[in-house]
């Protein structure tokens, strides 16, 4: 018996931590504290680290526009949630309505971003403006 107690003891412990580790808020959940609805939308359609990327707005427009002409729906979906994640990232509420209308027309599906695209774009830019300015900290320490 003593065996048995042993082994359902390290598992209880084991989920305690994984409920304490997850118990610290990311930075967007920070920032989004006080509105969950604006949270779910941003995890779902922004960029985390906007840095790594090197495409532009305008870039990720024409390509998704080119696969829609070529009747090629997924890769333009695809594309027009990538832009839209930029826009995002650059603050163009317009071109994030825009951008997402078009994903969801093509996919049938309808991020959340759509009903709240003005407060999630100034959120996503608190976010942004945190992170740039710690990512600058980071490399100018070196």
């Amino acid at each position: 018996m003593r065996i048995f107690k042993g082994l359902f003891r390290k598992k209880e412990e084991e989920k305690k931590e994984v409920i304490e580790e997850k118990s610290e808020l990311t930075e967007l959940e920070t920032v989004c504290s006080d509105a969950p609805e604006i949270l779910e939308a941003l995890e779902d359609t922004m960029f985390l680290y906007p840095l790594k990327f090197d495409i532009s707005l305008k870039d990720a427009l024409s390509r998704a526009r080119r696969f829609e002409r070529e009747g090629d729906n997924i890769r333009a979906a695809l594309w027009y949630r990538i832009a839209g994640g930029i826009a995002i990232y650059e603050g163009d509420v317009s071109r994030v309505k825009d951008c997402f209308s078009k994903y969801a027309k093509l996919t049938g599906k309808s991020p959340k971003i759509l009903e709240v695209a003005e407060e999630a774009v100034k959120r996503a830019q608190k976010y942004y403006k945190k992170y740039l300015e710690e990512k600058r900290m980071e490399t100018s320490a070196y």
